[in-house]
């Protein structure tokens, strides 16, 4: 990842040396544009793979760590432009002020400046107002903008050490949504700046030019993309759609570019057509990542040899299979659940990507091959026109939800089960199309309850009815839970918990109706709700607040917490 910006600075660097003497182009100002040339665009590439479920694919994952490091690598190099357009006699101590600033006012904002944001925003939100809390959003990014234009820095580089330090309080989830509905808006805003700055005829008149710059930095960073993901372990497949998908110019690209021309270091006759090879290769981007496929299978022999062989295999297995289940995944959920089918005759067909389970399982007679279940091809040579169920019996979110949307979109009529961790995720795969969703953790509880209840002597239809009960109310009952110290780790933050509140007997919400309170529109749902006597009592909106009252809520951290500052000061 390093070695992609660095070397891609360095051709960039090599390759504008070599454009015609008469630009009079320095190594200052080759260097600047060997930074703007290695940048690609991760607002669409992500986007795109969003769109096509790639993002938890091997070449999603290191698409992903090239574009983070490479949005990484404009902080220096927006501290680092603007001391290049300084006189070259004093170019050595601007470069030094430029870096001893940057240290100095990085180290100040991003050590000190945490606390500060994180008791800011704490104070701004007991305001509970929305408005109150995006207009200081807003004020925060321009007043860091401001000081790190004061220091002699960027603009952008203030902007973005504001979003650093967000992202590093509780807050971020809710800054993530509120700014969600202006993202699109203010990206559509910046291209259009972008496209104002463009002297389309000048671009019109050296149009050769622009066709050079665009396939020489196109197909060198292709190539080098390529070239460096192969060597560092990847299968010449994957390499070449990471290439692919990082070959256009990126937006920190023009931000750099712009800031170039600004100080002055990008002569005119070579900044608009620069900037029009950039915009270019972005809008080029989503063709070619529709084409990914056709391309990779035409160029890489040996990726189309593999995926028609895997193809063949499956469809050989599955070509007299009719009314059988797709099994998708053959750990131990999958091998225990093909038992259970062949013991009622059921034709099933298991799909892994295991080649010793699969070698193994196959010679033992099961009916298992080796192929991704969350590719379409594969999908369908398993038969899924003809399948009776599909069933995901693996722990990936992201690859079941590629599996429901091929199911939904090639065989709606197929009824799809999914295996998943806990609750978190059950809503967006049911959304997705699932017809089950199978909770372990809640399955669990279910499994130990109905035991427990049978051995106290409930009767067994009762105890079946419980669990049923459960199942078709989406475990409602069962989901969340009281954590503990020890299960507030990070990945759990975005997790359903249970919380309770005491309201005092001079508390603002008592003599409140539950409607009022509108605990809902926080994303917060009541789950009991018991009287200062001990005693349980039904809840409606209706219900009135009382002094001693505790109130069991059910949420996420963020909403919890707001809740609670809601209920307590009102």
């Amino acid at each position: 990842v390093v070695l992609t910006v660095l070397i891609t600075t360095g051709a960039s660097l090599a390759l504008t040396l070599m454009l015609p003497t008469w630009w009079d182009i320095s190594w200052q100002i080759a260097l600047a544009l060997g930074g703007v040339m290695a940048m690609s665009s991760t607002a669409i590439v992500i986007k795109l793979m969003a769109e096509r479920l790639e993002l938890e694919s091997e070449h999603g994952k290191r698409v992903m760590g090239i574009l983070l490091f490479q949005d990484l690598a404009v902080v220096p190099l927006l501290v680092l432009i603007p001391a290049l357009a300084a006189d070259p006699d004093k170019l050595l101590p601007a470069l030094a002020l430029a870096l001893v600033k940057a240290v100095v006012l990085l180290g100040v904002l991003l050590t000190g400046g945490q606390k500060v944001m994180r008791w800011w925003l704490n104070l701004v939100a007991r305001q509970k107002s929305d408005e109150l809390f995006m207009l200081n959003l807003l004020l925060i990014t321009l007043g860091l903008a401001w000081i790190t234009e004061h220091a002699g820095l960027s603009l952008a580089l203030g902007a973005f050490v504001a979003g650093m330090l967000i992202s590093e309080t509780e807050y971020k989830h809710q800054v993530e949504t509120d700014i969600r509905p202006f993202h699109d808006v203010l990206l559509g805003l910046f291209f259009i700046t972008i496209g104002m700055m463009l002297d389309w005829r000048l671009v019109l008149d050296r149009w050769p030019l622009v066709l050079l710059l665009l396939s020489l930095s196109v197909v060198f960073k292709l190539a080098l993309i390529t070239g460096l993901t192969r060597l560092f372990g990847a299968s010449a497949g994957v390499s070449l759609r990471v290439g692919l998908y990082l070959a256009q110019g990126g937006e920190f690209g023009l931000v750099l570019l712009t800031l170039a021309g600004q100080n002055n270091l990008v002569p005119p006759q070579l900044f608009n057509p620069i900037l029009a090879s950039m915009v270019i290769s972005m809008l080029a981007t989503p063709f070619m990542v529709l084409y990914t496929n056709d391309i990779v299978g035409r160029v890489v022999g040996s990726d189309w040899l593999m995926q028609s062989v895997q193809m063949t295999s499956i469809a050989r297995k599955a070509i007299n299979a009719d009314k059988h289940v797709i099994i998708c995944g053959y750990g131990r959920c999958g091998q225990n659940l093909a038992r259970l089918l062949d013991a009622e005759g059921i034709p099933y067909m298991a799909l892994d990507l295991d080649p010793d389970r699969v070698r193994q399982a196959a010679a033992a007679g099961h009916s298992v091959v080796f192929g991704d279940a969350a590719r379409l091809q594969a999908l369908m040579a398993a038969g899924l026109h003809r399948a009776s169920a599909v069933v995901v019996t693996y722990l990936d979110t992201p690859s079941a939800l590629k599996v429901l949307h091929h199911a939904q979109e090639q065989a709606a009529h197929v009824p799809v089960v999914v295996r998943t961790v806990d609750d978190v995720d059950l809503e967006k795969l049911r959304g997705a199309g699932a017809t089950e969703v199978v909770p372990e953790a809640i399955e669990a509880s279910l499994m130990l309850a109905s035991h427990a209840l049978a051995l106290v002597g409930v009767p067994m239809r009762r105890v079946i009815r419980v669990v049923q009960e459960q199942r078709d109310a989406r475990y409602n009952l069962l989901r969340g839970y009281f954590h503990g110290a020890d299960d507030d780790s990070v990945d759990e933050l975005d997790h359903e918990r249970l919380h309770t509140v005491t309201l005092p007997t001079a508390g603002r919400s008592v003599g409140k109706t539950l409607g009022h309170l509108a605990l809902e529109a926080m994303g917060v749902r009541l789950v009991s709700l018991r009287r200062a006597s001990g005693k349980a009592s039904a809840f409606n909106d209706d219900t009135v607040m009382e002094g001693g009252d505790t109130l069991v809520l059910g949420g996420k951290a963020q909403s919890l917490s707001l809740a609670e500052d809601k209920l307590l000061s009102g």
